[in-house]
């Protein structure tokens, strides 16, 4: 067992990034982090090779994919499938999610 102290508590980005990243745990077959993105703020990720489930904490936003779009807000819980493109846009209020990722992040980058 391993208790994760902080997970999905929003973080300001540095002043020159859009967003603010932190892993909090990577072991064999998953990872998981938060993602903070500020209101009114861009998210600048790309296509993942990893699935992801994101459990929204708080804000309020837009989830755009290839699949389709949803309005997400806090208590939401999203599953995007490796290499479909999804940002979140009409970021309303500081977002911060939670995000499972399997297997771990950037762990199939030279695949």
């Amino acid at each position: 067992m391993q208790l994760i102290e902080g997970a999905g508590t929003y973080t300001a980005p540095p002043a020159d990034e859009p967003n603010h990243w932190i892993e909090h745990l990577r072991a064999t077959d998953l990872s998981m982090g938060t993602y903070s993105i500020p209101a009114g703020g861009i998210d600048d990720q790309r296509p993942h090779l990893e699935d992801e489930i994101y459990v929204v904490q708080t804000g309020q936003a837009t989830l755009v994919t290839d699949s389709g779009s949803a309005e997400v807000k806090a208590g939401s819980v999203v599953f995007v499938p490796a290499r479909e493109s999804h940002k979140f846009t009409d970021i309303i209020e500081d977002l911060t999610l939670i995000v499972v990722v399997a297997p771990p992040y950037k762990s199939r980058e030279t695949a």
